[in-house]
């Protein structure tokens, strides 16, 4: 299965990650190959890949919604998903207790995007996302979070059985973001150890079954007038709160 892969960013950082396979690179007529369009071409060359030139309407009807595809569009495999022992060995290489994000049901692209994004800038080990109804790493995701979906590691699982395994294999505590009352203040728990967070879907948040599979649910404080935060920001802030607990811990 082939898809196209638009903008300048996503489309630099699938041909550095090198997880895919490269079939063709297209370019608007008449672009200017300076900064980061030069540097797509060097690498094109580099890599052997077929470039051509093609009027801006083509590279049109390959970008979904408003996505802009800045000049340049790139023929690629389907994303490649990782397994769960993946994202360990990945932890294990870099020598830190496992730090994965576990999405569930997320549907809305940019906010996936969003949360990969924040997650890369992180240091995530990797991502777990349901097998079912939820969106997957579209070319849309891909375009959301510049490209940042590339170089992460992302499984495919029923969550509640991944955790399951997390917990005995890699003694990782689960904790699940949500504004309920049975949630603790998210700085009232250390976010230093093997750990899983779990964000919600946009509508629904946590389903009961995944809930039910958390050892600790946390919740954001709300001071203003609005009653919750975007997925997207929630899980951001959560990210950078255990972002920082490790790093204290280091």
């Amino acid at each position: 299965m082939k898809e196209w892969i638009v903008g300048r960013n996503p489309v630099y950082e699938c041909l550095r990650a090198r997880r895919r396979d490269f079939f063709r690179l297209l370019v608007a007529t008449g672009v200017e190959e300076k900064g980061r369009m030069a540097e797509l071409l060097r690498m094109a060359s580099e890599r052997k890949l077929a470039v051509s030139r093609v009027n801006r309407a083509q590279l049109d009807s390959l970008a979904h919604g408003e996505e802009s595809h800045q000049g340049v569009a790139l023929e690629v495999s389907a994303y490649p998903y990782a397994a769960l022992p993946d994202i360990l060995d990945r932890a294990a290489e870099r020598q830190e207790p496992p730090f994965i994000l576990a999405l569930d049901l997320l549907q809305n692209p940019q906010n996936l995007g969003t949360l990969f994004r924040t997650a890369e800038a992180v240091g995530i080990h990797g991502i777990i996302i349901p097998l079912r109804r939820a969106a997957g790493v579209t070319p849309s995701v891909v375009h959301a979070s510049a490209g940042a979906s590339e170089h992460l590691l992302v499984a495919q699982a029923n969550l509640a059985q991944a955790f399951a395994s997390l917990k005995e294999d890699a003694n990782a505590w689960v904790m699940g973001l949500e504004g309920s009352t049975d949630a603790k203040p998210y700085d009232s728990v250390p976010l230093d150890g093997p750990l899983v967070l779990v964000v919600g879907s946009e509508g629904e948040g946590i389903r009961d079954l995944v809930r039910r599979s958390c050892d600790v649910l946390l919740s954001l404080p709300m001071l203003g007038s609005v009653e919750s935060l975007n997925a997207a920001v929630a899980g951001s802030v959560i990210l950078y709160k255990a972002l920082s607990d490790r790093q204290k811990r280091k």
